[in-house]
């Protein structure tokens, strides 16, 4: 499983982020595995199209890329503590690293300081 990253996934999505072609060939060379990504993560890239009216787009592009949601386990709110406080990423990143260790999957980030913290895990893409 590969557990996508709001960065990945907005770069992805718009054609316009200076991230996009970055995730275009990072999601490439990963493309005969699974995708998953936390439902805190879909609710972040989530956010910008339902601004601006693009959610049913966003939507799509997503069933396109056949990413799952994958909610978080029955004690994240205690995991998802401890890793805040062990690495200092914000919430959110913590909830990307949580996704993979719960389903023995690996990141996929253009963001360099998760991008450190998976691979210091084993979660490397």
């Amino acid at each position: 499983m590969i557990v996508l990253d709001a960065s990945v996934l907005i770069g992805h999505l718009d054609r316009h982020d200076a991230h996009h072609e970055t995730a275009k060939q990072r999601l490439l060379t990963v493309a005969d595995r699974p995708f998953g990504a936390s439902s805190i993560t879909l609710a972040e890239i989530f956010v910008g199209p339902t601004r601006t009216g693009g959610l049913d787009a966003a939507r799509a592009a997503l069933r396109r890329l056949q990413v799952a949601e994958l909610s978080l386990p029955p004690d994240a709110a205690e995991r998802l503590a401890a890793l805040h406080v062990e690495t200092a990423l914000k919430l959110p990143d913590c909830c990307v690293l949580l996704a993979a260790e719960a389903t023995g999957g690996a990141v996929l980030t253009v963001d360099d300081r998760l991008a450190r913290e998976a691979a210091a895990r084993g979660l490397v893409a």
